[in-house]
């Protein structure tokens, strides 16, 4: 499988709709694609799912390590794989887009915003080319796609300009359609609010699909090849709705790999499986708090804890753990009661960042001592009892309290911060479950 990245110039300047775009493009000119999505984004790859049909790979050097990544992307399919960026092209210390295009040696296609602009384009994209060199990274701008450019002169006046080491691959127009509405999270879900196929379809058209085709290469190998897993005799039963819907595929996968899943629906009133041990992902449980105290199943699940049953949960999933949740509008919902801490929604997001952290004493995620890398965001706060036991301090990262993250409670977790399988903290996870 083949591949190149899409990095953009800023953050803003339409990434996501060029990328849905160049992957209906290649669609259409016969690949199968295989999206991924530099970053830790949990929207944007199910806006790619949404499109390919198939789900995007995370590729984060500081979640996964170089060779994590590698081994990461190795596990997708299709002939070609299309990776979007993740703000600038060079933004981010823990892992920019620069970073792990480098990591896979993968070339990069610039998306620039070419509204107001011709010879600009030109001198934008020249610049990101020449800066990677300023740096001593070896990465190779390969050309540019012109976002929100119209055609005839416009389009004309940027290809002219463009130096003869820079490609030009087409063009996204300009059009009210492609546009993905905002939430406070980010952009809303891929099954909520997915681009209309016409559209997409009549941006591909302006796309230089066989161009974008051919300078797609293949990436860079891991060192340490994939290992066949080891079986843990274990069902996880994973909560999967709209209140619970930030997971990772190859976190769904590793469970599925080494033990049995369950999947269930607290929204829907499903009770919760019989089981060895319940993960609980992020996601948006504060937009569903009423119907979540409603349908009786986080209250089951509090109980099932704290008989021994072993609850994972990460952001939402903490939130949900916790005794309630209000939410901005100053509601508030009982949530399980599993965790001595009561959860509240602010107006601007209060955590975002990689994140390290090192276990206080061994705990479902991690042995004493051990550090973790993960990411955090969210817009709420917790308020803990006094009593409130941690599972980590943090090294890098805000958590819960500035200096801890974790919350433990009879053989449960609740954190802040987000892991990709490719830090073993779900090994750990299944091997406890399965003790």
């Amino acid at each position: 499988m083949k591949g190149f990245v899409l990095g953009g110039v800023s953050s803003g300047v339409g990434k996501t709709v060029a990328t849905l775009s160049i992957m209906q493009a290649l669609e259409d000119a016969g690949h199968a694609v295989q999206p991924a999505k530099a970053g830790p984004d949990f929207i944007d790859p199910s806006h790619h799912e949404a499109i390919a049909g198939r789900p995007s790979r995370t590729l984060d050097l500081w979640l996964e390590g170089a060779d994590g990544l590698r081994r990461n992307l190795q596990r997708g399919a299709g002939d070609i794989c299309v990776v979007e960026g993740v703000m600038g092209l060079y933004d981010g210390d823990g892992s920019s887009t620069a970073m792990v295009a480098e990591a896979l040696d993968l070339p990069v296609v610039l998306v620039v915003d070419a509204k107001a602009g011709m010879e600009s384009v030109a001198a934008t994209a020249l610049g990101f080319r020449e800066y990677a060199d300023a740096i001593g990274r070896d990465i190779d701008v390969a050309g540019v796609v012109a976002q929100r450019a119209h055609g005839g002169r416009h389009e004309q006046g940027i290809r002219d300009a463009l130096p003869d080491s820079l490609e030009y691959f087409g063009r996204i127009p300009p059009s009210s359609d492609l546009e993905i509405p905002d939430r406070h999270l980010g952009l809303e879900m891929g099954d909520e609010a997915a681009l209309p196929r016409e559209a997409l379809a009549d941006a591909a058209e302006s796309l230089r699909a066989d161009r974008l085709a051919a300078v797609a290469s293949e990436p860079r190998a891991p060192e340490t090849p994939i290992k066949p897993a080891e079986l843990v005799d274990t069902t996880v039963a994973v909560a999967s709705d709209a209140a619970f819907c930030f997971r990772y595929p190859a976190t769904i996968e590793r469970f599925r790999e080494r033990a049995d899943l369950v999947t269930f629906s607290p929204l829907a009133g499903d009770s919760v499986p019989e089981c060895d041990a319940v993960y609980l992902p992020g996601g948006y449980p504060e937009l569903h708090a009423a119907e979540l105290e409603a349908t009786g199943t986080l209250a089951d699940l509090g109980e099932r804890a704290a008989e021994g049953l072993p609850v994972l949960g990460e952001c939402g999933g903490l939130m949900a753990m916790t005794q309630s949740l209000t939410t901005a509008e100053g509601e508030t919902s009982e949530m399980a009661g599993i965790l001595p801490a009561d959860v509240t929604m602010c107006d601007r997001y209060q955590a975002l960042d990689h994140v390290e952290l090192e276990a206080i004493e061994g705990t479902l995620t991690a042995a004493a001592g051990e550090t973790i890398r993960g990411h955090e965001f969210h817009y709420s706060s917790a308020d803990v009892d006094g009593d409130a036991r941690f599972a980590f301090e943090t090294v890098r990262g805000d958590g819960i309290d500035g200096d801890h993250d974790g919350l433990t409670e009879y053989d449960s977790l609740g954190t802040y911060v987000h892991v990709h399988p490719e830090s073993g903290a779900f090994d750990r996870f299944l091997e406890r479950a399965g003790r």
